[in-house]
């Protein structure tokens, strides 16, 4: 027969815990607690309390930042896990000294740092400057779209939200007509059903309320086409944003990282999913923080990569007035390159006949108009030939092209008219072939420097550079979502979670801190 040690329950033990031995150097939980400890300023919260006389002493704010920073690193980002942690985690109590703050204090403390989150990160980047982090030489910039703090069906424009208000408030007598009728015909239903039929009708009074007054306190919001874009009633600082897994409502959470070891120079998120104005705000962030901790001319000429989202006028003017050395390609540059000329043999089959994926175009463009050398016309998919209008037409953006215009009665009876003409009411068809290079250009001029060798080795740097940074905060931190709301709150939260990795660079490469 089969034999076992015994246990009871039925007993004490005493378990001798020394916290200051819990913090074991090499450790992150040690890494936190000595910078927050002993190289963190944290006299600047001082102000926020009123009880040197009288009143509740308050939980220390270091105490406070450990259990934020060492439980995202953990992946625990609601106030109450990181409250339940500190009651039952060990490490938690050790950089606590057995404290046990409540969820509203660690959330209130959070959603506050807005004026101090900007000093603490410049402080924890000078410690990665003197522990030779930073090389100084090639910075990647990158955004990461991330869910916020609420729902996308929430969202709409300001007429499509009357709507629903009104859908709502229509709901809402049909279900009390539906509830008075139920009580006459039976007298005897039971008290819960009426109860959960009261909860319905208050539920759909309150969201028609809310509504409501989002509408009267609020102001449509306006793209960057100058149009109303959608806004959201719960967090209408966020937006909703096309990502490779779906529309998400959320945030788009930028970087700039350093070269050396990955260190977050500059961190800040912005409520709009396109990158096309998001490159000046970032390099000014990281100008600041750099110059704050001493560098001098911190991005004159300095290489700095981003991908072809943030491929604008707008910051390409942005990288020229900061006098760096970008490497920001346009959407078509892999298609000049070389490298990939044979790059659609990997894409995959649609059919039986293993035919390439082509995308469906509802109207003809420019590679569908042949040039007849005879003739010099423009040659439609009809056979009709477009005869030259302006031989040196230029656009507002300095473009140079050769106009064709296709004859009125060509285009009046044509087939191809409804494939041809996105207007209904357009007389003929007119065709832009475009020649030639802008002087000054800055778009055309990147073009040029990307398609070199040397630019295209620099800019392939980027993946290496900046999407550890996303796949540490994100899978290894496990910083799926934002937990705030508001773009403030969220601003602190991301930053946060970049302090994080920062700190973890100390821990993991810096010279002298491991062994302190």
């Amino acid at each position: 027969m089969a034999r076992y040690k015994y246990y009871n329950y039925d007993q004490l033990m005493m378990v001798p815990v020394s916290l200051e031995k819990q913090l074991i150097p090499g450790t992150l939980e040690y890494a936190i607690h000595h910078v927050v400890e002993e190289r963190l300023d944290i006299s600047m919260f001082d102000d926020r309390y009123r009880n040197d006389e009288t009143g509740r002493k308050a939980i220390d704010p270091k105490v406070l930042i450990k259990i934020v920073l060492f439980g995202y690193s953990r992946g625990l980002i609601s106030s109450r896990s990181l409250e339940r942690a500190c009651k039952e985690n060990i490490t938690f109590m050790a950089l606590t000294c057995g404290q046990r703050p409540d969820h509203s204090t660690i959330a209130a403390f959070v959603s506050s740092l807005d004026k101090e989150i900007e000093s603490l990160f410049t402080k924890v980047l000078l410690i990665c400057d003197e522990e030779d982090l930073l090389g100084g030489t090639h910075f990647s910039l990158d955004g990461l779209k991330l869910s916020s703090n609420a729902a996308k069906e929430w969202s709409g424009k300001f007429e499509d939200l009357k709507k629903k208000q009104e859908a709502l408030e229509r709901k809402v007598k049909e279900v009390v007509r539906e509830h008075r009728a139920s009580d006459k015909q039976e007298l005897d239903r039971s008290s819960s059903d009426r109860k959960r039929r009261e909860k319905r009708i208050k539920g759909l009074k309150q969201k028609a309320e809310r509504i409501e007054k989002f509408l009267s306190e609020n102001k449509p919001k306006i793209g960057s086409r100058s149009k109303e874009i959608q806004s959201n009633v719960t967090d209408n600082e966020s937006a909703k944003m096309a990502t490779s897994h779906g529309v998400l409502q959320g945030y788009n959470a930028n970087v700039v990282v350093d070269e050396k070891q990955q260190v977050v120079l500059h961190a800040e998120a912005f409520g709009k999913g396109e990158d096309a104005s998001s490159m000046e705000p970032m390099l000014d962030g990281t100008k600041d923080k750099l110059e704050a901790i001493g560098w001098k001319d911190p991005l004159k000429d300095k290489q700095v990569s981003a991908d072809t989202g943030y491929y604008s006028v707008k910051n390409l003017e942005a990288c020229k007035n900061h006098e760096v050395d970008a490497y920001v390609p346009d959407p078509q540059f892999r298609k000049r390159d070389v490298r990939f000329a044979d790059a659609g043999r990997h894409r995959r089959p649609v059919d039986k006949r293993k035919e390439k994926y082509k995308s469906k175009k509802r109207f003809f463009s420019v590679e569908d108009f042949k040039l007849d050398d005879n003739t010099g016309k423009l040659i439609c998919p009809a056979g009709h030939g477009l005869y030259v209008k302006n031989r040196n037409f230029q656009t507002a953006d300095g473009y140079k092209a050769i106009a064709y215009q296709a004859p009125k009665m060509a285009c009046r009876d044509c087939n191809l008219r409804s494939k041809c003409l996105r207007n209904p009411n357009t007389v003929s068809r007119q065709v832009h072939v475009f020649y030639g290079k802008r002087p000054g250009s800055l778009t055309d001029e990147m073009k040029g420097k990307i398609d070199t060798k040397e630019g295209r080795r620099i800019y392939s740097k980027r993946l290496g550079i900046v999407e550890p940074v996303f796949g540490n905060i994100r899978t290894c931190k496990r910083m799926d979502r934002f937990t705030l709301r508001g773009h403030i709150k969220v601003n602190i939260q991301w930053m946060l979670y970049c302090l994080v990795h920062n700190i973890e660079k100390i821990c993991n490469f810096g010279k002298n801190y491991a062994m302190a």
